[in-house]
């Protein structure tokens, strides 16, 4: 059957590029011009209500773990023997990565696979979260004097930042005391350092790609709902890190080595230290699970509008009588 002719004066009516991208379909060598029905089926992940709430569940594991510290910068300034400064200087160096690269990495937004750079960047994350639990495990058990707090001398307050003080002795300044300790865990402090490097790098991507792909591609009148459930859904990132931080911190540090005959300390005890290292797990579970979608979303998918067209065509096209015959 030839091509249908239109009015006087007009060629052969052929479909033009963008129907063509709508429908996904291609000339083949053998002249066929009819789209496999598997070829035209839309993936689940051709979806950017799917996206949005891909996305809005990993910035909030995300919000998470960055937040986490914030929550346990006490209990691991404690454990360790960190000066203020540094533990301030350890909550804020996330951002040293993100601000120097966030720029760079957007310029870049168009021209890459967004979800899987995104994915890319939250495994980073994730890696980095788990760095930050390493120094628990290559730290000696947490050692606390046993003198108790009711008969230690008033004056004497360096013995509880010194966690393997034994006996009330030394005698050394709050300043002396933080520089002592943070020269014997130099190391561990160095690799919690990275890790939040490595933070900040991994969160570069998922902000700026995501809210540029949503606003790509959903439609014009719904783009503003969807970043509005995003950042709302976001915005309780911080709170569940802090709620995740007061669950955690119940627990003893070296839960997973716990000493002969348990301990005496409780919650209330001014020695205790809680299993800060815990939550960055958790934390990093989260966000590695959230990362996996990404890797299946297209770089490209039908702007919202089409769906709808675009799902009508292709039942058009994979019921067609003439279809049907071939077969």
């Amino acid at each position: 059957m030839g091509p249908r002719i239109g009015p006087a004066g007009e060629g052969p009516q052929v479909p033009d590029k963008e129907t063509k991208a709508t429908m996904g379909t291609e000339n083949t060598p053998g002249g066929k011009a009819s789209p496999d029905p598997q070829d035209v089926r839309p993936s689940v992940f051709h979806n950017i209500k799917l996206f949005v709430l891909c996305h809005s569940l990993l910035q909030l594991a995300q919000l998470m773990i960055s937040g986490y510290l914030k929550s346990s910068i006490s209990t691991v300034e404690k454990r360790f023997g960190l000066s203020s400064q540094t533990s301030g200087l350890l909550v804020s160096f996330n951002e040293v990565g993100n601000t120097a690269l966030i720029v760079f990495v957007s310029y870049f937004g168009s021209r890459v696979h967004r979800p899987r750079m995104i994915g890319y960047g939250a495994i980073l994350v994730a890696l980095a979260g788990l760095l930050m639990t390493l120094p628990h495990f290559i730290s000696e058990p947490y050692r606390y004097d046993n003198t108790s707090p009711e008969d230690m001398p008033q004056d004497f307050k360096a013995s509880l930042c010194l966690p393997t003080t034994s006996a009330p002795a030394r005698t050394h300044s709050n300043g002396n005391c933080s520089s002592y300790t943070e020269t014997r865990h130099l190391s561990v402090v160095g690799i919690m350092f990275v890790a939040q490097t490595l933070l900040g790098v991994g969160g570069v991507p998922i902000q700026p790609f995501g809210i540029s792909y949503i606003d790509d591609f959903a439609h014009n009148s719904n783009s503003p709902l969807y970043l509005g459930i995003l950042f709302a859904v976001t915005m309780m990132g911080p709170g569940l890190a802090f709620g995740l931080g007061s669950l955690m911190l119940r627990l003893y540090v070296d839960i997973n080595q716990m000493p002969e005959g348990g301990i005496s300390l409780t919650i209330k005890d001014p020695r205790w230290v809680g299993a800060w290292w815990l939550g960055f797990l958790i934390a990093a579970g989260s966000v590695a699970l959230a990362a996996i979608p990404y890797f299946f979303f297209p770089k490209e998918m039908p702007k919202e509008k089409h769906e709808l067209q675009f799902r009508r065509k292709v039942l058009a096209v994979t019921d067609s009588p003439a279809r049907k015959a071939l077969f």
